[in-house]
């Protein structure tokens, strides 16, 4: 992991200063007068009436601004229809058909209002659960900002789920409207979501009526409480007074799927959540009047809540929103869309990442990128030989990298690079240091903090405003799921390192990982030192019970375009894993294949692996971007599990 580091470190490539010292200054002001920062930090947003307590803390229930009054929408969109970003581009949608749409502020607001008014006549009210299951498109921001405007509390799931996940999440949350399409389009394909609707609705009680847009063009079937969005749009008043709603007033359910049980509905409140989201896009993007920012993220997940909807139209800049696949037609849809837009931001994933790299330079370099001034990642840590290559071809040696880290659960950015603050040295893979106001830190089993570049788990020792207020029904849940494992501390459940400059590293999700002979490794050390062959394009590792081991390593490959998988290539790999960390992270099954079973929103189901290594059952595959993957992954066990290299 270093290695990558030092190289990077000593180029010089990109000027940077010596010492973080505004940052570390405001770091240690906030931490040191809690309240006084945050409420410092609120007071950008547009407020009803102040609050008058700026944090209840109640372990672990937190109530940021208490007796504040203020509306999400106004925020996004009323703050600026007197300035001169009233007709500023707020949407560019793209979808995968070629279909484009911009939508200004102010159309945007014309909008919103006019579904509020479409939801009030449906009988939608302050406190209402409202469920949205639509495709990346326009209407699902509007969705959710009439929502926030008559003080209803959205419930987006994300299009790719089954009629089964969506009753779930429907029957938790008692949800009375939803708003869905005849169809999305991905990979060329229509994705029925009315039908899906259907499916779910003898099973959801609590639905009085669903909203649908016409997007696919394909035939459906209307119910008797069933109603097209243009007509009901038809009619609707252009202005809709918006609801002061309390700080702490439900802004919205998201519902986290775990491996077992029903999904977690992660509850975020109004005042807190806005003051962190707006916050950390200005810290870490630093915003400028003219950005062009694309956020590839899913609106179903949330970093879609926070900065494609609620960040970016908070500080009024232009966002570009995609409905479709990043590798369909080819693999160069974001490429294509920087450059047709001019984009000034790129926030994606390390896993698309990892995808384009797999083709080569290439085809992004057959791209004009000129226009991108600060790249960013998330949903998961990334891999230093990627980040090198992402800071090469992509961003020509010029652009900052921002690795961020944050859950769901957290709101928004608790760890990254804030631009806005001030430039520090880059370490690639590193998520460099924790937010201004977040006091994080790594501790070992009992709870204890660890030396400087000593492994052990995350955990977030104070209260912040963009946490969950708790989830949905189910305190104690809550207080056992966060706040258990090391008492009165917030403990996400991830494997972590602070080097010793005081730089944090992501080292996987506790639950992933392996102890081999009494060691702890990392799946994200392993993934990465794979990632770092010359030859590989993505690893997944995970492993399955030894009895003299405890656990041993088996590991996923996919090797680039145009490397043969031998068993050449397998001997290389182990002997580079021994070299670079030593033996006893040496694989003992290493298996070649040319996809990885993933999430739709580009995480690696390592549970899948884990199960096809130990020879049990797969459970749940709702979420699973392509089912071929793991049918391949499953054919490649059963044809080399005699034939692997044992070491």
């Amino acid at each position: 992991m270093s290695e990558p580091s030092k190289l990077y470190e000593e180029s010089g490539k990109v000027k940077v200063s010596i010492s973080p010292w505004r940052l570390q200054t405001l770091s240690k002001e906030a931490l040191n007068d809690l309240e006084k920062f945050w409420a410092e930090q609120a007071r950008q947003l547009n407020w009803t009436k102040y609050w008058d307590r700026t944090l209840e803390w109640d372990p672990p229930f937190a109530r940021w601004f208490a007796g504040g009054l203020l509306n999400a929408s106004v925020n996004c969109l009323d703050r600026h229809l007197d300035s001169e970003t009233r007709n500023k581009a707020a949407i560019v949608w793209e979808g995968e058909d070629g279909q484009s749409r911009t939508l200004t502020y102010f159309e945007l607001y014309r909008q919103v209002c006019k579904f509020a008014n479409v939801l009030k006549r449906y009988g939608v009210t302050k406190g209402d659960r409202v469920t949205i299951y639509l495709p990346m498109v326009p209407e699902l921001a509007i969705a959710m900002l009439a929502c926030a405007r008559i003080g209803a509390i959205h419930s987006v799931i994300f299009s790719g789920f089954s009629s089964q996940a969506l009753v779930d999440r429907v029957n938790d949350a008692q949800s009375k409207v939803i708003v869905t399409a005849d169809g999305g389009i991905r990979k060329g394909k229509v994705v029925e979501l009315k039908k899906v609707v259907d499916e779910a609705l003898p099973s959801t009680p609590s639905i009085e009526r669903v909203i649908v847009l016409k997007r696919a063009a394909i035939e459906i079937t209307l119910g008797p409480n069933h109603v097209w969005w243009h007509e009901a749009m038809k009619g609707a008043p252009h202005v809709c007074i918006p609801e002061a709603v309390e700080s702490t007033h439900p802004l919205f359910i998201l519902y986290t799927s775990g491996t077992t049980g029903k999904p977690k509905g992660v509850m975020h409140g109004t005042g807190g959540y806005l003051t962190h989201v707006l916050s950390t896009a200005k810290w870490v993007f630093d915003f400028q009047k003219n950005d062009v920012f694309f956020c590839t993220a899913d609106i179903g997940w949330v970093t879609g809540h926070s900065y494609v909807v609620y960040a970016p139209l908070m500080c009024g800049v232009t966002e570009v929103m995609y409905e479709g696949a990043p590798d369909f037609p080819g693999p160069d849809r974001y490429w294509a869309i920087v450059e047709k837009y001019g984009a000034t931001i790129l926030y994606t994933t390390p896993t698309a990442l990892r995808m384009y790299m797999k083709y080569g330079d290439s085809i992004p370099e057959s791209f004009d990128l000129s226009s991108v001034r600060l790249l960013g990642t998330v949903g998961e840590p990334i891999n230093p030989e990627v980040w090198m290559w992402y800071h090469r071809v992509i961003g020509k040696e010029r652009c900052p990298i921002v690795d961020t880290w944050w859950q769901t659960e957290t709101g928004g950015i608790m760890l990254g690079m804030c631009t806005g603050i001030e430039m520090v040295p880059m370490k690639p893979g590193s998520a460099t240091f924790a937010m201004p106001g977040i006091e994080a830190g790594v501790v070992d089993e009992k709870g204890d903090a660890v030396p400087l570049g000593t492994k052990g788990y995350l955990v977030i020792r104070r209260p912040w405003p963009g946490m969950l207020l708790s989830l949905w029904g189910d305190d104690e849940k809550y207080k056992a799921t966060y706040w258990s494992r090391f008492p009165g501390t917030y403990y996400p459940g991830d494997y972590a390192m602070i080097d010793k400059d005081g730089y944090l590293w992501l080292l996987g999700r506790a639950d992933d990982v392996l102890k081999v002979a009494g060691h702890r490794l990392g799946t994200m050390e392993l993934e990465s030192a794979f990632v770092a062959h010359r030859s590989i394009a993505e690893a997944a590792v995970t492993s399955r019970p030894d009895q003299v081991k405890g656990e041993s390593i088996v590991a996923f490959i996919v090797p680039k375009e145009g490397i043969a998988k031998s068993l050449e290539l397998r001997k290389q790999l182990l002997d580079h894993i021994r070299a670079t960390l030593g033996a006893i992270a040496v694989p003992e099954e290493v298996y070649f294949v040319d996809k990885l079973p993933k999430t739709r929103s580009g995480k690696i189901m390592r549970r899948l692996l884990k199960a096809v290594a130990s020879g049990g059952t797969v459970g749940d595959t709702t979420t699973l971007e392509d089912g071929a993957a793991i049918d391949e992954v499953r054919k490649a066990y059963e044809d080399l599990k005699h034939e692997v290299v044992h070491t």
